[in-house]
């Protein structure tokens, strides 16, 4: 083999040595790539989201994770009551409805016949009790007079006295409330009224009393919808909820004095703009990010933090990253110095809540590393919502979270966990507008029962 055979041998071998070695550069990127992805999928095995650490409710939690976790930090305040705390201790009266005496008869001793001595009092007790409850059945008997002239003058029932026997007001009240506020399905409610106040009524009944009153809620609905309409801060959330064995929503528009409720059977905006065709123009609406809000008319918007604190808790719990203790220790300040601020701050010139802005687009420009797909992705959500995040440093009576109107749609979940779900579309809308009535009666510190009379009290 000459010297020229030996170079092109040497050449080819160099070839293949460097296809080889190409190849092998890109199992060595694939593998990588995999190996990225598979840390990317086991981080979350490891740390997998909860109620926690982001939306995602309790009851879909596949183990709960330790308190240690929670958005709330310790207050150094010690459990139980708090000093100055007024409480609900059980008290005597001083005029008891009866009284009972207890004197000894003979000398537990000797026998001795003690019933002709002098008793001398030592102490008193007193205990509560409930009356067997029996209903009481009312008869009216309507007669008529001949006037001198002829006349025959007939008396009237009162409104709402139907031909043979009907159920009183106070018992369709009491339905209501027990059925919406306390959450207690039409099985369970003619069972009460059967042992409890020994009043059969079937479940057909307990259906149309509580329709009745819902029909004579609804202007009272309407108002409760005007003032959501009209309100400057409006909270929004939504949760779904099985109506008929179908996937149904329940909405809330709440404010510091009202709840309004609205079931339906979309997520979308179009049932904000059934409910709000003019959407929220002079509010600023508070929500949990979800894009239908966005598409609403609104003064301005206030992204929950409580929503952003739980996915910076997962995003630290996956990557032990400095950015997101970073993220999360400038919404905690921003949270804490608005507790600071009184109402004519808001229209100052504040240098902290023009650090808070400066902090906040460093950390939205600092760059993410591609093996953080969850910051990343979190980084990049926030940057197109940066306008909305420190909404509630401007405003006086804007929250920084959504809380409120997670407190006032979770009786529906309440409701769906007693109750299994709602059986028509018709029972689900009665529940909104039963309960937006309620809970805004008690909202403006009113007795839910007392308005339900109030309202069952019209007559239509």
């Amino acid at each position: 083999m000459d010297l020229y055979q030996e170079i092109d041998r040497l050449k080819k071998e160099n070839e293949e040595l460097r296809k080889e070695n190409l190849q092998l550069k890109e199992i060595i990127q694939t593998l990588l790539a995999k190996r990225v992805s598979l840390e990317e999928r086991l981080s979350r095995y490891e740390n997998p989201k909860n109620s926690r650490n982001s939306s995602i409710p309790p009851s879909q939690d596949y183990s709960r994770s330790s308190k240690d976790r929670s958005l709330r930090e310790a207050s150094g305040k010690k459990p139980g009551g708090q000093q100055g705390h007024k409480g609900t201790t059980l008290e005597m009266v001083e005029n008891p409805d009866k009284i009972i005496e207890h004197i000894p008869e003979f000398c537990r001793c000797c026998g001795y016949d003690l019933s002709q001595l002098q008793t001398d009092f030592v102490e008193k007790r007193q205990e509560v009790v409930l009356p067997v409850i029996k209903p009481i059945f009312i008869e009216h008997r309507v007669f008529q007079r001949t006037c001198i002239c002829g006349n025959i003058v007939k008396a009237d029932f009162p409104s709402g006295i139907t031909p043979g026997i009907s159920y009183g007001k106070n018992i369709e009240n009491l339905a209501a409330y027990m059925n919406v506020r306390q959450y207690m399905p039409f099985q369970r409610l003619s069972e009460m009224f059967r042992y409890v106040f020994n009043l059969p009524i079937s479940e057909g009944s307990l259906v149309n009393v509580i329709n009745r009153i819902t029909k004579k809620s609804i202007p009272a609905y309407e108002l409760i919808h005007n003032k959501a309409e009209n309100n400057k801060v409006n909270g929004g959330d939504e949760t779904g909820a099985k109506i008929n064995g179908q996937k149904g929503w329940f909405w809330t528009i709440q404010g510091e004095i009202f709840t309004y409720v609205i079931a339906s059977l979309n997520r979308g905006k179009q049932t904000i703009d059934e409910y709000f065709p003019n959407g929220f123009v002079f509010s600023v609406l508070v929500h949990d990010c979800w894009k239908s809000y966005f598409k609403v008319a609104a003064y301005a918007h206030q992204i929950c933090l409580a929503h952003l604190l739980r996915e910076l808790n997962h995003i630290n719990e996956c990557y032990k990253l400095k950015w997101a203790v970073g993220f999360k220790q400038l919404l905690l300040e921003a949270i804490d110095f608005k507790k600071t601020l009184l109402p004519e701050d808001y229209h100052k010139t504040l240098n902290q809540r023009d650090e808070f802005e400066k902090r906040l687009d460093m950390l939205l420009q600092e760059t993410i590393a591609k093996k953080h797909p969850i910051a990343m992705s979190f980084q990049k959500r926030l940057i197109k919502y940066r306008q909305h995040i420190f909404t509630f440093l401007y405003y006086h009576q804007v929250p920084p979270d959504n809380n409120g109107s997670e407190r006032a749609i979770r009786n529906v979940k309440v409701k769906q966990k007693v109750s299994g779900q709602f059986k028509s579309f018709s029972g689900a809308k009665s529940f909104a507008i039963l309960r937006s009535v309620i809970d805004t009666a008690i909202k403006n510190n009113l007795n839910p029962l007392n308005t339900l009379a109030e309202i069952n009290a019209i007559n239509l």
